[in-house]
């Protein structure tokens, strides 16, 4: 007799038990090497959350599937950001098991609709039935997946320019989006301030999203390395933040080792030549 599971919780209930009960925001970082191994190393450092990144970083749907293995037996959220709001590839990844979904570049109410819509079986949605075959389903182990698909999958969008700011209220009314993430680096850019992720115009317009969001009863996110940020970020209301990178302290860690073992190369000064009159 097949054993009979249930799927996880999802990010959505992890933020109504955090901001309602424990009253604190959700504490993450991204996941960007790609490696199982080193996702589940992150896994158990005592973070509430990981975004395991495939728009950015060389992950593809095998090895979204090993890391999402990885991590499986830790008490953390595992959220994936795919390379494009797709209605194919977020079929691929549902059916892989992915339950916490980041869609990025959403810049209208429309787009939004059309990440939902690709979560959703019909008649609410456009996801392909392939339950039999999924570990979303863990091949139909889960009694009753197809009419409950929906209550196993969160949806939080991106917001990452002008035109997304612009729409935030009508992207946040949209039924089945769970939350809405801001993408600072992206959104400098597309205001003409590339690189400027601290830049006053861009954290007044983050703040602005994170206050529609507050109004809107739904949870805003923010993606802040810098630790003054997060906190400014989080003292505005974000519910749930990002604040490093598995890349990012690796690369940080080992140039550190350097600076402090191996000397500086001298500086050779070319040799003068005499001046001519």
């Amino acid at each position: 007799m097949p054993l009979r599971v249930e799927p996880d919780a999802t990010f959505r209930d992890a933020l109504a038990n955090h901001n309602g009960k424990a009253g604190r925001p959700l504490t993450g970082m991204w996941v960007c090497s790609g490696s199982p191994l080193i996702a589940e190393l992150c896994a158990g450092s005592g973070l509430d959350w990981l975004l395991i990144d495939a728009e950015h970083s060389p992950n593809g749907l095998e090895s979204v599937l090993a890391q999402l293995q990885a991590v499986r037996g830790y008490p953390v959220q595992a959220m994936v950001r795919p390379p494009v709001n797709d209605t194919v590839l977020i079929k691929q990844y549902l059916d892989l098991g992915v339950q916490n979904l980041l869609v990025p570049m959403v810049n209208s109410a429309a787009e939004a609709e059309a990440a939902v819509a690709a979560t959703r079986y019909p008649p609410h949605g456009v996801r392909g039935v392939g339950s039999a075959l999924a570990r979303a389903s863990r091949w139909n182990r889960i009694p009753d997946y197809l009419a409950r698909a929906s209550e196993t999958v969160s949806v939080t969008v991106q917001i990452e320019s002008e035109a997304a700011v612009a729409a935030v209220e009508n992207i946040l009314a949209v039924d089945g989006v769970d939350a809405i993430f801001l993408g600072p680096s992206d959104l400098a850019a597309s205001m003409g301030l590339l690189g400027q992720q601290e830049h006053p115009e861009v954290r007044a317009a983050v703040e602005h999203c994170i206050t529609a969001a507050k109004t809107a009863g739904k949870p805003a996110g923010v993606n802040a390395f810098n630790p003054a940020t997060a906190r400014n970020y989080i003292a505005a209301g974000a519910s749930f933040v990002l604040v490093g990178a598995d890349v990012a302290i690796l690369a940080r860690g080992s140039e550190a080792l350097a600076a402090e073992f191996i000397p500086p190369e001298p500086v050779v000064k070319p040799p003068q030549t005499p001046a001519s009159y």
